[in-house]
């Protein structure tokens, strides 16, 4: 019996304790309620599978094997590093302030979508023709920005998917979003070490050649899309 006071003070605690724990854990929620979205984590989801489908990073892997595999595996590495962060900047640079940046220039995103599909296209052509792109192969310090940065990861179809996310989304969700995909993009870039031992010089300029018509093909759906919008507007 004298040990009774004890347990009915132990309950007596616990109780109070789990009150507490529940108080704190409504305020938490009642408090991420407040600052994000119920739908926020959907938004986050929506907008970086949408960004992924656009940057596409698997369909790069060919340009960079040819543009890399020449080069030492530290200078690929650092040319993966610098175009993955190259691009992460360019678009949250655009993904902030996009459409007051295009507005400064008197450009709306669709004019904008016409050059920079006109610019795969070129770029298309060159792998179609040569298997590589030649101008920059001995220029690694550009070959980070042209053409992997931009346009290939950071193309226009990216930019205005990031424009629009900005818009209909947040900027929160929007940054969000790019980090995810810009990493997943670097993770990717850095397997193409081992995909060009198993492909071989000939099979990385086969793939190059068909992935620089699929390259074609949506640097012409992005002209036609932005010319369609123009006339339509």
């Amino acid at each position: 019996m004298e040990m009774m006071p004890f347990y009915i003070d132990m309950l007596n605690n616990f109780f109070v304790v789990n009150v507490i724990v529940v108080a704190i854990v409504d305020i938490f929620n009642h408090f991420i309620n407040l600052v994000l979205p119920h739908d926020f984590f959907n938004k986050i989801l929506t907008s970086t599978i949408q960004l992924l489908a656009v940057v596409e990073p698997f369909g790069i892997i060919p340009i960079l094997i040819n543009l890399t595999k020449k080069m030492e595996k530290e200078t690929s590495k650092a040319l993966s590093k610098s175009a993955a962060l190259t691009s992460a900047l360019l678009l949250m640079i655009f993904g902030i302030a996009g459409t007051q940046i295009l507005a400064a220039f008197g450009i709306t995103v669709n004019s904008f979508m016409v050059a920079g599909g006109a610019l795969l296209f070129i770029v298309s052509l060159e792998i179609m023709r040569h298997g590589v792109l030649r101008n920059v192969e001995n220029d690694i310090q550009g070959t980070g920005v042209i053409p992997i940065a931009f346009p290939l990861i950071a193309g226009p179809g990216a930019i205005t998917s990031v424009i629009i996310s900005q818009q209909k989304d947040g900027l929160v969700v929007t940054i969000i979003s790019i980090i995810i995909v810009i990493s997943i993009t670097y993770l990717i870039l850095r397997t193409i070490g081992p995909i060009y031992k198993i492909l071989g010089n000939r099979g990385s300029e086969v793939i190059s050649r068909i992935f620089a018509v699929i390259l074609a093909a949506i640097a012409i759906q992005y002209i036609v899309e932005g010319l369609k919008n123009i006339i339509i507007k």
